[in-house]
């Protein structure tokens, strides 16, 4: 990975910033020009706190969340938020004054299936979908699909970094967005603009992190 092309977007939070990397990089749904390094803010309990705090912001009184289904490796944050909305300062209309946290169990095709003990928490429930990025948003519809299918409904969609504001009909709200990084995309390998340049790929991607090709 090119470090020279690596830098920290900040936002007026003390621990609140943006790891990314600028290059060639492929996922599963296809290739971006830019890597979004998350792995602190799901893992250093300041920078978690930080994201959390922000992600609650937007959810105000009226917002019923019994459970977050946490994508990518967010229960850090998501026990941070549930901690908050739980909290005082926050009106929590669950009767029991709680709030799950959930990973779903992803099976072949890409689908999420929830077992017995688990899909308790989401037949329902009003369920935050909690994801570190939305590229697209295939992978928050499947998930949006899941909740739906064991009974569930989806109360919102939150991440670290967006680069749509809606998917499915459902808001996404994140810390970070497009704007925030200069000619972001995310699209198809056939139609990448790097690919067609005959730049080779710097690395592969995936919810765990950044695996280099050097």
């Amino acid at each position: 990975m090119a470090i020279e092309n690596s830098y920290k977007i900040r936002t007026k939070g003390k621990n609140l910033f943006l790891r990314v990397t600028k290059g060639h990089f492929m996922k599963t749904n296809g290739h971006m020009n830019y890597y979004i390094d998350v792995t602190m803010q799901k893992s250093r309990l300041s920078e978690a706190r930080a994201v959390a705090e922000e992600l609650v912001s937007y959810y105000n009184s009226n917002t019923v969340i019994d459970t977050i289904l946490c994508l990518d490796e967010m229960q850090v944050i998501a026990t941070c938020m549930a901690e908050q909305l739980t909290s005082g300062g926050y009106m929590n209309l669950n009767a029991h004054q709680t709030i799950y946290i959930l990973t779903p169990e992803k099976v072949s095709a890409g689908r999420f299936i929830f077992r017995e003990g688990s899909a308790n928490m989401i037949n329902g429930k009003n369920v935050l979908i909690l994801t570190s990025s939305v590229a697209t948003g295939r992978t928050t519809s499947v998930a949006m699909d899941a909740i739906r299918y064991y009974g569930g409904t989806v109360a919102g969609l939150a991440s670290i970094y967006s680069a749509v504001d809606e998917c499915c009909g459902i808001p996404v709200h994140s810390v970070f967005d497009a704007n925030d990084l200069d000619g972001y995309y995310c699209v198809p390998a056939h139609e990448c603009p790097l690919c067609k340049e005959g730049q080779m790929v710097d690395g592969v991607v995936t919810s765990y992190g950044f695996s280099s090709n050097s």
